[in-house]
């Protein structure tokens, strides 16, 4: 009896298999595979086994598709109550309400640092009984190198700045500062900024923070690439470089992706956002990071939390909408120049769980990919 469960066990599974290759495979003579290339692998990983693949070993664009591997390397290294910080100093003697001495912001590449923060950091200034300021205004940016774009980001894109010092993500932290201390009435007449390493001995005033969930979440549902590159850093400077740099994350991605078993000597990996020209990863690898994450059952929950869904919201909040697949897929979208992405989870109608990568590369309207991987989407969705 037990024989004949296991092998009607058996017969069940091949038959899902079978039934999901067959329903792709009509998909797979869309007439826009004529003229472009795609890479495409199915994952089931109730049954940890691979349904479909099709190019998963070719080296492709990711877009944004990118911030997968970013997050969770995030996740995987610097755990799930991590925090991106903003520091606020002061260094010298404070006499009848003048400092004589320095103020220094300590930048820790906070995307989610506001006004409102800006606010509060003049008022804990205030608070310390400080009324003018006989000194300079120091900026410490040393927690990263002083690239201020990623390495193969197009000039006409609008690419954000990446400085450790932010306020609603722009660079002019300074400025802001000082236009809050003079709200709270805090003279700064002849206060200078300088670029310098936070001083031995410094006070500190106060510290601003936002957790990674926060932060993941507006980097994955809405696809924000200031938000993915200021996570990038994160885990470079996890390493202990100081500046850290993008190639300090590189190898922290590298040895996960090695970990994972699969071969990166052919991969080529340049940011956090996959704003990038010089990304190149297969399909395979987005599988593989896909599985790890589902086998480690928190982080897991962290990333799909962050992750965009079908027909509801995010970058997904528009598409599969009335289909079978509305709000059973939660993946994260890619779009550049040339390629359409997308990567993730979903459930099948059998009630199995799978995970998923299509991408699309030398399409001339990203649309034309969308539909597709909607149409993929679909089909693994359907009775």
């Amino acid at each position: 009896m037990l024989a004949l469960l296991m092998h009607v066990a058996a017969s069940a599974q091949v038959s899902f298999k079978e039934q999901m290759s067959r329903r792709l495979d009509v998909v797979m003579t869309d007439t826009l595979l004529q003229t472009t290339q795609v890479g495409i692998m199915v994952w089931d990983l109730t049954d940890d086994a691979c349904i479909y693949a099709v190019g998963e070993k070719q080296l492709m664009r990711m877009a944004s598709t990118m911030k997968l591997l970013t997050a969770i390397t995030a996740l995987d290294r610097l755990g799930f109550s991590y925090k991106y910080t903003t520091s606020l100093y002061y260094k010298g003697s404070i006499d009848k309400g003048v400092l004589q001495g320095d103020i220094i912001c300590k930048g820790g590449m906070d995307p989610l640092f506001s006004q409102s923060d800006m606010k509060a950091f003049a008022q804990a200034l205030k608070g310390k009984g400080i009324k003018s300021v006989k000194g300079r205004l120091i900026t410490d940016s040393s927690m990263k190198e002083a690239e201020k774009w990623g390495e193969g980001w197009c000039w006409d894109d609008k690419n954000p700045i990446l400085s450790p010092l932010l306020i609603e993500g722009k660079a002019n932290f300074a400025v802001e500062l000082v236009k809050e201390m003079r709200a709270v009435g805090i003279v700064t007449t002849g206060l200078r900024t300088v670029p310098a390493v936070l001083p031995k001995g410094a006070e500190l005033v106060a510290t601003c923070s936002h957790t990674i969930d926060e932060v993941l979440k507006d980097m994955m549902k809405d696809s924000d690439n200031l938000f993915a590159e200021s996570t990038y850093y994160q885990i470079a400077a996890s390493t202990g470089k100081k500046p850290a740099s993008a190639r300090d994350a590189q190898k922290v991605e590298y040895e996960l992706l090695r970990k994972l078993g699969l071969n990166t000597a052919r991969y080529r990996l340049a940011d956090g956002s996959g704003l990038s020209l010089y990304n190149y990863l297969p399909v395979e690898a987005q599988i593989m990071l896909l599985r790890y994450a589902w086998q480690k059952q928190e982080l897991y929950t962290h990333l799909l939390a962050s992750l965009p869904i079908s027909g509801k919201d995010g970058t997904l909040k528009n598409r599969m909408k009335g289909t079978v697949a509305e709000g059973k897929v939660q993946a994260k979208t890619g779009t550049v120049t040339g390629i359409s992405a997308l990567s993730g989870y979903l459930t099948a109608a059998n009630g199995h769980r799978l995970c998923f990568c299509v991408i699309n590369q030398g399409v001339h309207r990203a649309a034309e990919g969308r539909v597709f991987q909607d149409r993929i989407c679909e089909v693994l969705c359907a009775p």
